[in-house]
């Protein structure tokens, strides 16, 4: 195991912990909802036997799935309030959310839109399909939209994901912005809503030029300037652990960077068939001035080609992302758990989380303990305690209960929790937490499982 930063710094003293902002930010979302239905109603006078509701609920739903798409691509723009004062896990699971109603909304307005359009006119589905995709005003390019997003939403449901590459999957997510492009003009052509209405008109705009800013922005130009200022190459590879390896990365005045322990960056290598492929790691340790490090397990064929990355491959990252820091800190004991790999974020935590820290590390055998020597010099540094939990000799996996977390931890209601590992041992930590009595405020960790 090699110890690549030497220097430590004591650790800072840090402010009473912020409230987030995520109920502010949902309240916000259902308030613009809340506007499209009055946008809706007034401008309904009345609504006239079964074609006119069918046509008027489809009408809503349309609006509403509008409103989806432009919310859907605000919460892909990585805007920095969000990612990190909310938490980029619980940011990804409100988009996919938003993707199933904006799926949902979708299926409603069309169905409905035709349904009622149809017996308006006394004539079947069918006909009214192709006369509204054929002779209404931009509904080619609707069309071509609504297959999109029906192509994103297939691609992106748990059944899919678990067959297809992540490459695949990124790449038809990436389609969303194409498809609401296409989607946008036919909703001020043909909406009743905007017809005539200045205001309305001017709000709509409004709603998706102001998501495109962000998204140009935060996912463009922010990277640019990013890797323009510190020109990022691989500086060296490490093995840290049986398929466990820390990439080093030089760049300049990386200190200067907004970044803290716990947090990720999104990496590309742009080499050795990498640069295709964005991927989250979080930083083994604090930034130094010109140095950073990640810590990767070999999972999958992106992981594994880490190892074989070459001293001067150019690297483009974005971020940094992320909640899991020293700004949730409730108590003055904090209690770090890690699964595995799970150490990389949590090891930079480690070393920086003020007050009285203690770690454990759950791994199968001693040699599996990555960054093993780091962690007993930081414990030794600082007065912090480390403590494994490892297979027995037949095998026999430790008992991490909530009866054990009493037993090792009796004051254990006390701190702050911070988890860290694979899906299925932190779920199952956190319901032993829970159980030990530890308040949900109190136990942060952040999971990508959506």
């Amino acid at each position: 195991m090699t110890t690549v930063y030497e220097r430590r710094a004591a650790p800072a003293v840090v402010p009473a912990p912020r409230r987030s902002p995520a109920g502010g930010v949902l309240a916000l979302l259902w308030a613009g909802a809340a506007a499209v239905l009055a946008l809706w109603w007034t401008d309904t006078t009345s609504v006239v036997g079964a074609a006119g509701w069918l046509t008027g609920a489809g009408r809503l739903a349309g609006l509403l799935c509008g409103y989806a798409c432009a919310v859907l691509v605000g919460l892909m723009a990585r805007v920095p309030v969000l990612e990190r004062r909310i938490g980029s896990d619980r940011v990804a699971r409100w988009h996919a959310m938003a993707g199933r109603y904006t799926v949902c909304l979708l299926v409603a307005h069309i169905v409905l839109i035709l349904l009622g359009y149809a017996a308006q006119d006394s004539v079947s589905i069918w006909h009214e399909t192709t006369t509204v995709v054929l002779d209404y005003p931009d509904m080619l390019k609707a069309t071509f939209g609504t297959l999109i997003l029906f192509a994103v939403g297939i691609t992106s449901a748990r059944a899919a994901r678990r067959r297809i590459s992540h490459e695949f999957w990124y790449y038809v997510h990436l389609l969303t912005y194409v498809a609401v492009f296409l989607a946008f003009f036919h909703q001020l052509t043909l909406g009743n809503e905007f017809n005539g209405h200045a205001g309305a008109t001017a709000a709509w705009y409004a709603l998706y030029l102001g998501v495109a800013a962000l998204v140009l922005w935060f996912r463009v130009l922010e990277p640019v300037r990013l890797n323009l200022r510190h020109r990022l190459r691989v500086e060296s590879v490490h093995k840290e652990a049986p398929g466990v390896f820390s990439v080093v990365v030089r760049g300049r005045g990386l200190d200067q960077l907004d970044v803290r322990a716990g947090q990720f960056f999104r990496w590309r290598f742009l080499g050795e068939g990498l640069g295709w492929t964005s991927t989250p790691y979080s930083l083994s340790a604090p930034p130094r001035r010109d140095l950073m490090r990640i810590t990767v397990k070999a999972l999958g064929d992106h992981s594994a080609a880490v190892s074989m990355l070459r001293p001067g491959t150019r690297v483009w990252a974005e971020g940094p992302y992320g909640s899991l820091t020293a700004d949730r800190r409730t108590a003055p004991k904090s209690l770090l758990i890690a699964g595995g790999v799970g150490i990389t974020p949590l090891r930079a935590l480690f070393e920086t989380l003020p007050g009285e820290v203690t770690l454990l590390y759950r791994a199968r055998t001693a040699e599996d303990l990555a960054l093993g020597g780091e962690l007993e010099a930081i414990a030794r540094w600082r007065g912090a305690q480390v403590r494994y939990a490892l297979n027995g000799p037949d095998g026999s996996r430790p008992s991490l209960t909530a009866e054990s977390l009493r037993a090792n931890f009796p004051d254990l209601a006390g701190h702050d929790v911070y988890l860290c590992g694979p899906h299925g041992f932190a779920r199952d930590l956190y319901e032993a937490l829970r159980a030990a009595g530890v308040p949900d405020r109190r136990i942060h960790h952040e999971s990508f499982e959506l």
